[in-house]
């Protein structure tokens, strides 16, 4: 067994299966968790579940899911249990990020209805909903369980361009301690984790670099030399797999008094 203790625990990741989710799948078929990549991109979320099992011999499953659809939500709860028979870990993780102006005068890249909802469904629902299909499966097995859920230190400091996200993020902290209050009492824990600027990921595409740096009136060449040059005291921008560790720490009983708060993973990057 490893330190960590997670072996054979159901672990579920929303947005498995790219970016940061995937980095946590990855972590946690590293211990011995069995793992769901669960995503809405069927290709990418087959690759990453093969590769786990190729690479550490994982049992890895890839469930298709819709975060803001409750039937799809239920079925991926009902998929896990299937699988694995019980449900230990949930990472919220899923989550879309569109740069846009509250009020762009040229009229190129403003908020939009359509754009603010999509981003709320997602970000903010999708938790929600798998917040709470998880938890009643974590009740009912009377084992607890872990909850973690994906925010940004944009949610408390807020981030030009980038509000409806921001916005989003912010909700996530305060549904994460009131989780806390409700479910502790059920040996489930609740937990956030905000990682600061990490490194590029194919999710950085040059649709979103282009649309960010339109947003704050820069080149798309001097958004990507500000990833360095941001204020971050260790001097660099962080890691994927970083931020699956303290994921996995904190999923563990190691971590078993920590409870209702989030932990920021940002090189102690601040506004100072």
């Amino acid at each position: 067994m490893t330190w960590l203790g997670l072996e054979g625990k159901s672990v579920v990741v929303t947005g498995g299966a790219m970016g940061i989710g995937r980095a946590c799948c990855e972590a946690f078929a590293e211990v011995g968790a069995k793992v769901v990549v669960a995503d809405i991109n069927e290709e990418h979320g087959n690759k990453t579940a093969e590769a786990l099992k190729r690479k550490h011999h994982a049992h890895a499953l890839f469930v298709k899911v819709d975060v803001c659809n409750k039937a799809s939500v239920e079925a991926m709860t009902r998929a896990t249990l299937d699988a694995f028979g019980r449900l230990d870990v949930l990472v919220n993780n899923a989550g879309i990020l569109i740069p846009r102006l509250l009020v762009d005068p040229a009229g190129k890249e403003e908020l939009t209805e359509a754009i603010w909802d999509r981003t709320v469904a997602i970000n903010q629902k999708g938790y929600f909903l798998c917040a709470q299909a998880a938890a009643r499966e974590m009740i009912a097995s009377g084992k607890g369980g872990v909850i973690i859920n994906m925010t940004s230190e944009s949610g408390l400091e807020g981030s030009e361009g980038q509000s409806a996200y921001a916005a989003t993020k912010g909700a996530i902290y305060a549904m994460t301690r009131s989780w806390a209050k409700e479910l502790g009492k059920h040996g489930i824990r609740v937990l956030g984790v905000a990682p600061g600027i990490l490194e590029a990921t194919a999710l950085r595409t040059e649709e979103y670099e282009r649309a960010l740096a339109y947003t704050r009136g820069i080149t798309v060449e001097q958004l990507r030399a500000g990833y360095e040059k941001m204020s971050i005291p260790l001097g660099r921008t962080g890691k994927l797999s970083e931020v699956a560790a303290v994921v996995c720490f904190l999923a563990s009983e190691r971590a078993g008094y920590v409870h209702g708060t989030t932990i920021n993973v940002s090189g102690g990057k601040s506004r100072g």
